[in-house]
């Protein structure tokens, strides 16, 4: 009961709103949440959208998206038929590279281009280059799997120890500082990555690195750095892992805790009263981000050390890359048409029940002109 009860406060908390006008069909890729929402809903936003391009679309990366690209799919497809849009959510970094190599229309990362990146892009940009365009929000819930204990706070500096095996017990002391009406076993503590380059890893490993650099010294980035523990392929291959082992602790985004009924992490942040992985806590924080990017790129920067109350700091920005200048004029139209819809308010509200946060309007606004934009 308890279990329903947390879902149900995480799906109710989930009113956020992300939104854009374009078209394309995307080949859906089974999801661990398969609703749409509502067919009135469905059809209601099918019908704000304009179709343009035809043939089809290739596209991959990030899998913190994979949800969110799935809701824009069954939703596009209900609107357009000449237009075919297979997103594969292989991870940023490979989502990245193949980008770079001149295989797909865009990409998908949870992570701003580095400037090495930038620079190769300009080989197959023609005359430009690649930019971030912030299309997704959310948290990365920290989920769990022990048996007896459906509410746990845990701080940066006890996440830090914890993912880099310096504490390997569920009873641990510091553990239980932090949960003193808990009646904590003690089993061993299975920590589960990413064993892929992920972005989900780069703003997980930001925030360790950010708010308990004293337990943390690993340099944040996409490839897990950090000592012992399980990797896991993708945002699934992490929940699966979790939901299947006694003791398991792990990161993914919210559509995915909420998706396959764990628990999740109350951080202790240093505000009046732990903070709950939710889409509504989440759009607190990326409210305090900025756009940090030059020119047409609009990469931003999240503020990981935020104490605001209420205000859930492991968060992340799904960016789609593409060229500001010199993407392939086969797939021009129908790449715009699409990225036009999910940054539209139908797109950015479609994904409100599932898990992710929208993307604040003032930023929302200046992804929309710079679509219009691409060439």
């Amino acid at each position: 009961m308890k279990q329903l009860q947390r879902t149900s406060r995480l799906r109710t908390a989930a009113v956020g709103a992300l939104t854009v006008c374009g078209a394309l069909v995307l080949s859906a890729c089974g999801s661990d949440d398969n609703s749409g929402g509502s067919g009135s809903e469905t059809s209601k936003a099918a019908g704000n959208i304009g179709c343009d391009g035809e043939g089809k679309l290739l596209a991959s990366g990030s899998s913190a998206q994979k949800n969110a690209m799935d809701v824009w799919t069954q939703t596009y497809q209900s609107a357009c038929d000449t237009t075919q849009l297979n997103y594969k959510p292989t991870g940023s970094g490979a989502g990245i590279q193949e980008f770079l190599q001149g295989k797909t229309a865009f990409a998908g990362s949870d992570s701003a281009l580095e400037p090495g990146e930038v620079a190769k892009s300009k080989k197959v940009c023609k005359g430009g280059q690649a930019i971030d365009l912030p299309m997704v929000g959310g948290p990365i819930a920290v989920t769990y799997n022990l048996d007896g204990v459906d509410d746990l706070v845990l701080d940066a500096d006890t996440l830090a120890k914890i993912f880099d095996s310096k504490i390997t017990k569920w009873n641990d002391p510091a553990i239980k500082k932090l949960n003193p009406d808990a009646k904590l076993p003690g089993t061993k503590i299975q920590a589960f990555h990413r064993s892929d380059e992920s972005g989900t890893t780069d703003n997980f490993t930001k925030y360790l690195n950010t708010a308990a650099p004293a337990s943390w010294k690993h340099e944040p980035a996409k490839a897990w750095a950090g000592k012992g523990g399980q990797g896991a392929d993708g945002s699934s291959g992490i929940a699966t892992n979790v939901k299947q082992n006694d003791g398991a602790i792990g990161y993914a985004e919210l559509s995915y805790a909420t998706g396959n009924d764990l628990n999740t992490v109350k951080l202790d942040t240093g505000a009046k009263e732990p903070v709950e992985a939710t889409t509504g806590n989440a759009s607190k924080a990326i409210a305090d981000a900025k756009v940090v990017g030059q020119g047409k790129d609009l990469a931003l920067e999240l503020n990981y050390k935020t104490q605001a109350d209420s205000a859930y700091p492991i968060v992340l920005a799904t960016y789609e890359i593409v060229c500001d200048q010199g993407n392939k004029k086969e797939t021009l139209a129908a790449t715009k048409s699409f990225l036009k819809y999910t940054a539209s308010e139908d797109g950015q509200r479609a994904l409100a029940e599932k898990g992710y946060a929208p993307i604040p309007e003032e930023i929302i606004t200046k992804v929309r002109s710079t679509i219009d934009g691409l060439k």
